[in-house]
């Protein structure tokens, strides 16, 4: 009976402790509501309190922007002021210098409008003076006009003839002293060299017994000797010597290097002999080429064909009257430079017909004829150029020199060997230059005649006065100078003489 009651009061025991427990849960949920709903109330009030501290910073804010702005508008307003005012003295100003210019504008029209009223008053007391003086003279303007012209333009013509006389005559004195310096100088600046002209050739031996072996058993080593060497070999009482002699001076210098070879080798016989003069006769061949090659070398020319420097080497073993004729040439090729230098000739021709001039004298005893036409001929043939080869068959005058470069050589060539300054002209030459002197002179306008005088070293020309004045016969002087130094091969300068003379021709009756 008891653990029902038991049961039922735990059961209302549980019941009374849950409803306490509920009803303290409300009281604490209540509690924590109400707690936060003052916190709630706090944080509105705080953003109320910040919300209104913002507002008013902003209202500071804007009160302040806008006074600025209205500071700014202020300023503003004042340099626009300023600006305006500054703007309007400027219109005024401008206004102001404007009416000056248009009264200075029209003070120039007044004086424009005077100046061209004095103007036309000028002119018509110019027009009425230029008529009177019309009157009074007899001519138009234009004819006044022309004759002052052609009073003026004949005194500078006379003026300019006169000075242009002066001119040559200080010109053709300057020119001899000039020459005469030329000559001395062309002297005294090429060195010559001279060696004794010799035909026979002296060759020392060291004892009298090599004679005899020269000459061996029966004489067949000097018939060797002399039949390999082209010579004549002379054994006489001359001690510890023999002698060469021959007309041929390569050979003769080819007989002599040989004996002295076979000498100090002293094996002597007939085929040694050949040998030896085999040998140095290509060793003399190689001397006389290296020979015309120094030669052109030393004088300047180049572009020689072998052949022709063989030649020319030869010169080396020859000689004319005491003088080395190789240093003949090259002597004779810088007298030539120098001169032509001076003279405002082709120097490189000069030079190579000064060094070429002699060259057949290397081969004047193999051909027939003179030692210039020899050596133009050969030049020729080995490709020198036909200028060259005029000079070289020209300087000694027997055949028409064609060049003032070959006057220039023919110098040259009588200063480096005898310096006679002798020249020569043969009567056909002269005739052929005089005439060509007078068809050149006839060849111009307004020419009338023309005579070659003073064995054609001056020109004087006879001029039609109507159609040549005195302006036109310098110039004609000049064009005819001109032709003569294009058309024409001479020696020295000719002169041109233009003569222009005015006949007045009347008859009494």
């Amino acid at each position: 009976m008891n653990e029902p009651l038991i049961f039922v009061a735990i059961g209302t025991a549980l019941i009374a402790g849950l409803a306490i427990g509920y009803f303290i849960r409300q009281l604490q949920l209540e509690r924590q509501i109400k707690a936060r709903q003052e916190e709630a109330e706090k944080i509105v009030e705080k953003a109320r309190g910040q919300a209104r501290d913002i507002e008013k910073q902003a209202r500071d804010n804007s009160t302040k922007q806008r006074k600025e702005a209205d500071d700014e508008i202020s300023r503003r307003r004042a340099d626009m002021a300023r600006e305006d005012e500054r703007l309007q003295r400027r219109r005024t100003d401008l206004d102001k210098r404007m009416e000056k210019v248009e009264k200075g504008d029209q003070a120039l029209n007044k004086r424009q409008s005077a100046m061209d009223k004095r103007a036309n008053e000028v002119e018509k007391y110019r027009t009425q003076i230029i008529g009177e003086l019309e009157s009074v003279s007899g001519m138009s303007k234009e004819e006044a006009k022309s004759r002052l012209l052609e009073e003026v333009e004949r005194e500078a013509r006379t003026d300019m003839v006169r000075i242009i006389r002066r001119i040559e005559e200080e010109a053709q004195l300057e020119g001899e002293r000039k020459a005469r310096e030329l000559i001395a100088d062309a002297i005294q600046r090429v060195a010559s060299e001279h060696v004794s002209e010799v035909t026979v050739s002296v060759v020392p031996l060291p004892s009298d017994e090599m004679k005899g072996r020269i000459i061996g058993r029966n004489g067949r080593n000097i018939r060797a000797f002399e039949q390999a060497a082209g010579v004549d070999v002379i054994v006489d009482d001359t001690p510890e010597a023999v002698t060469i002699s021959c007309f041929d001076s390569v050979r003769r210098e080819v007989a002599r290097r040989s004996m002295e070879r076979l000498v100090v080798d002293g094996r002597i016989h007939p085929a040694h002999i050949e040998k030896i003069v085999g040998q140095v006769n290509t060793e003399v061949e190689k001397l006389i080429a290296e020979a015309g090659e120094q030669a052109a070398y030393d004088a300047g020319v180049h572009g020689l064909k072998p052949e022709v420097l063989n030649k020319l080497g030869r010169l080396k073993y020859r000689t004319s009257y005491g003088q080395n004729q190789l240093a003949h040439a090259v002597e004779s090729a810088q007298l030539s430079a120098v001169i032509a230098s001076e003279l405002g000739a082709d120097v490189e021709l000069a030079k190579a017909g000064g060094l070429l001039h002699d060259i057949g004298k290397a081969m004047d005893h193999e051909v027939e004829g003179t030692h210039a036409s020899i050596g133009a001929d050969f030049c020729r043939r080995h490709g020198v150029s036909d200028q060259v080869a005029s000079i070289i068959g020209s300087h000694h005058r027997e055949m028409a020199q064609e060049s003032v470069e070959a006057v220039i050589v023919e110098a040259a060539d009588a200063i480096s060997g005898a310096r006679p300054g002798a020249r020569r002209e043969g009567l056909e030459e002269y005739i052929k230059r005089v005439r060509a002197l007078e068809d050149i002179a006839n060849s111009f306008k307004g020419v009338s005649e023309s005579y070659a005088l003073q064995a054609g070293r001056e020109i004087r020309v006879i001029v039609q006065p109507e159609d040549i004045d005195d302006l036109d016969s310098l110039r004609l002087a000049r064009d005819v100078a001109s032709k003569i130094e294009e058309g024409m091969s001479y020696p020295g300068q000719i002169k041109v003489t233009v003569i222009r003379e005015t006949r007045a021709i009347d008859y009494a009756k």
